[in-house]
């Protein structure tokens, strides 16, 4: 089991740990409706270390990230951030990341944490024209402050103008007294925030300096129980859950990140996809009666036919109701359609929903 640099300060602090992606992480302090709250309301602080990092530079890492990831990349600017996917050979996708344009032949690839060696050995096999790649992951900690509160409660401790800086755009600059400190505003809850990369020796230090700035905003530890509940109020998918080697990006509704301006691994059979449709979609739904779906639970139809499971589910702390994602045949994923979840051999009834679920 891996430790993050600050899995002692999460154990100090009451966190309860768990193991996740190979990790000992801290899935709640206080409780998850709490903090979940927190984020949505002020400032709280995940400390997302577990994720991987890698380093592409040389004359042809542009060119070597457009033919592995299924967005269009030579978009980027410098201090620009892009969500993509690897799509593997068969149709389905190896994992999702960000790619950061750091200069013109440098890039920063950030990946889920239980996917790290299989995208490095992955992106490694179509190297084939020399781009200098390292693995930063073990070197490097991550924390994401979210929440509307996050700019205010981090100014004071770094001269980059947090307030001005537009989604998906990042800085390096000195953050708490640390020099080279990617500032990211990224994050993975809908409710704002920032993204912050540092090398490993700085964690409590970052740690500690984030904590007392932001004590006037009431910011909090949060655990990756509420990482979750957040992300699925958004709609944001989960690999391993939403997406993974057997689906689709365009079934995921993931067209937008799948950009057919070049060629990439698999494009031209996902631009079938594209142009003929799929037989199945992500859809998201509500709970009408009572009941909360889980991953893996059988969506049916009216007549008690299996046509779909749940690909992650929840009570919705902010909302109030119970929530859902899961792949349905594609007549059913029309907004409205009433569908049922299978919850202990009884049938309770939901509706198909637009994301996001929370507005």
């Amino acid at each position: 089991m891996k430790n993050t640099a600050l899995t002692e300060k999460h154990i100090s602090l009451g966190a309860k740990m768990v193991p996740f992606a190979g990790y000992n992480m801290p899935v709640q302090y206080e409780g998850i409706n709490a903090e979940h709250a927190t984020v949505r309301n002020t400032v709280g602080v995940f400390d997302v270390s577990h994720m991987g990092e890698f380093i592409l530079k040389g004359e042809n890492a542009l060119d070597l990230i457009q033919r592995v990831t299924s967005n269009d990349a030579s978009k980027l600017h410098d201090g620009k951030v892009q969500y993509s996917c690897l799509p593997n050979k068969d149709g389905g996708i190896v994992d999702d990341l960000l790619v950061y344009r750091i200069d013109e032949k440098t890039y920063m690839l950030v990946v889920n944490a239980s996917n790290i060696d299989k995208d490095w050995n992955w992106i490694q096999q179509f190297n084939t024209n020399n781009v200098e790649m390292h693995n930063i992951s073990d070197q490097t900690s991550l924390l994401a402050i979210q929440g509307p509160k996050a700019a205010d409660a981090l100014q004071s401790l770094t001269t980059i103008d947090l307030a001005s800086m537009e989604y998906y755009t990042f800085k390096k600059g000195v953050f708490a007294g640390v020099e080279n400190v990617v500032v990211s505003a990224t994050g993975y809850t809908g409710a704002g925030g920032f993204e912050i990369y540092f090398e490993n020796q700085y964690a409590d230090q970052i740690w500690d300096a984030i904590f007392s700035a932001g004590a006037e905003y009431g910011i909090k530890p949060i655990g990756l129980g509420a990482r979750d509940t957040l992300r699925l109020e958004m709609g944001f998918c989960l690999y391993g859950n939403d997406i993974d080697d057997a689906t689709s990006p365009i079934e995921a509704g993931l067209g937008w990140i799948t950009k057919f301006t070049k060629s990439f691994t698999n494009s031209e059979a996902l631009l079938a996809q594209k142009e003929v449709g799929v037989q199945r979609k992500l859809i998201g739904f509500e709970m009408i009666d009572r009941g909360i779906p889980r991953h893996d639970y059988p969506i049916v139809d009216a007549e008690g036919n299996v046509v779909g499971k749940v690909t992650s589910g929840t009570q919705s702390p902010s909302l109030q109701k119970a929530i859902g994602m899961g792949y349905v045949n594609k007549e059913l994923a029309k907004e409205g359609t009433e569908l049922f979840i299978d919850i202990r051999n009884n049938k309770i009834k939901a509706k198909v929903v637009k994301f996001p679920f929370y507005k």
